[in-house]
């Protein structure tokens, strides 16, 4: 009884542990995590170039390593620009925002005939716009202050790819175990492929189609919520939320009629509604199978360690989890807990990877 206790007790102390170690060491961890996924998305448009018709058996690996690189970094300081710009101008008329706010709940209240007028911080303490913004341009500050971190990372990343291979393979003295890596690396990245792939295709589309229903009402920073949009479609259940709630409310404030609003609220809720609950799990099909509440728990526990994006990154956690632990024995209840109905599939085939590996 004693044996069963100490090592429960002992597990946890470690968990803890790692959950404090991950927490102080983000400011180095989120940039490797960040250049993690930077050198993926280069890798996977590298493979790209190279399977393109006609030209694509001509290009040398370097040299599709070397476009997508240049693409990727190009694209990414164009957004920078425009969500910096856009948010330096918020951040300039934000207080005519929250003076035509607070106008609004006064009318309100005197409509009502309430003694009390109603206060921004009545329906949402502790919030302010300003500080809110500060929030978001402290958010690009970091980024852009770790850029250069993350671009070396990025690039020793690809200096080592060549190597992996040889290197996890002499982690392990016996065969077996050396093929049950690699099986299990192949299935973590058919996986985050497949999942990453229709997320970031159904972010675009939300993105874009925000920007348009914005722009069509006449909205200002509409690019800006087009971006937000994009970003937040990652964030599993509260993001299409935030990304309604953002735009409409600046409508309500800039607006002089309630009809933009509305038209506004209901285009966007529409679009997430569509893309987030019929579109999306029509294309993921039944390759996530995660339980709701254990979405709902990681969404917070990562939110909580790591910001937005501990939020962005949740569900491939989750969903690496429950790969590795469904391969052992041991750990196959964590797995099927973690599960949306318990079904995990049966344990890697080794057998079976072989001749795939062989026929590809």
């Amino acid at each position: 009884m004693r044996q069963p206790l100490i090592k429960f007790t002992a597990s946890l102390f470690l968990l803890v542990i790692i959950g404090w170690l991950l927490f102080i060491g983000r400011s180095l961890i989120i940039p490797l995590i960040i250049a993690l996924v930077l050198w993926y998305i280069i890798n996977s448009m590298s493979t790209a170039l190279q399977h393109l018709p006609v030209v694509g058996s001509y290009l040398p690996r370097p040299l599709t390593i070397l476009l997508a690189l240049l693409v990727i970094f190009y694209v990414l300081g164009i957004l920078f620009n425009i969500v910096s710009v856009n948010l330096q101008q918020l951040a300039f008329d934000a207080p005519t925002y929250q003076g035509r706010l607070d106008e609004l709940l006064l009318k309100l209240s005197t409509q009502l005939k309430m003694d009390k007028p109603i206060q921004l911080s009545d329906i949402l303490p502790n919030f302010s716009l300003s500080a809110a913004l500060s929030t978001g341009a402290s958010v690009l500050t970091s980024l852009a202050g770790s850029s250069s971190l993350v671009f070396i990372y990025v690039l020793f990343m690809i200096f080592e790819a060549a190597t992996f291979d040889k290197k996890l393979a002499a982690l392990f003295e016996d065969t077996d175990r050396a093929q049950l890596a690699f099986a299990i690396r192949d299935e973590v990245g058919r996986r985050m492929r497949h999942y990453m792939g229709i997320k970031t295709g159904v972010s675009i589309l939300t993105g874009f189609l925000t920007f348009g229903i914005t722009t069509w009402a006449g909205l200002p920073y509409a690019a800006l919520f087009g971006f937000i949009a994009f970003l937040l479609n990652y964030i599993p259940t509260i993001g299409s939320l935030i990304a309604v709630i953002f735009p409409s409310l600046l409508s309500l404030v800039y607006f002089d009629t309630l009809t933009p609003f509305i038209a506004i609220t209901l285009g966007l809720g529409a679009v997430q509604f569509m893309l987030g609950n019929l579109v999306e799990p029509r294309l993921m099909g039944t390759q996530l199978n995660i339980s709701p509440l254990v979405i709902m728990i990681s969404l917070s526990f990562w939110g909580a360690l790591w910001g937005v994006l501990g939020m962005v990154l949740c569900v491939p956690l989750v969903v690496l989890t429950i790969i590795i632990c469904a391969q052992f024995p041991s750990s196959r209840p964590i797995a099927i807990l973690l599960s949306g109905d318990g079904n995990v599939g049966e344990p890697i085939n080794l057998d079976h990877q072989i001749q795939t590996r062989e026929l590809t």
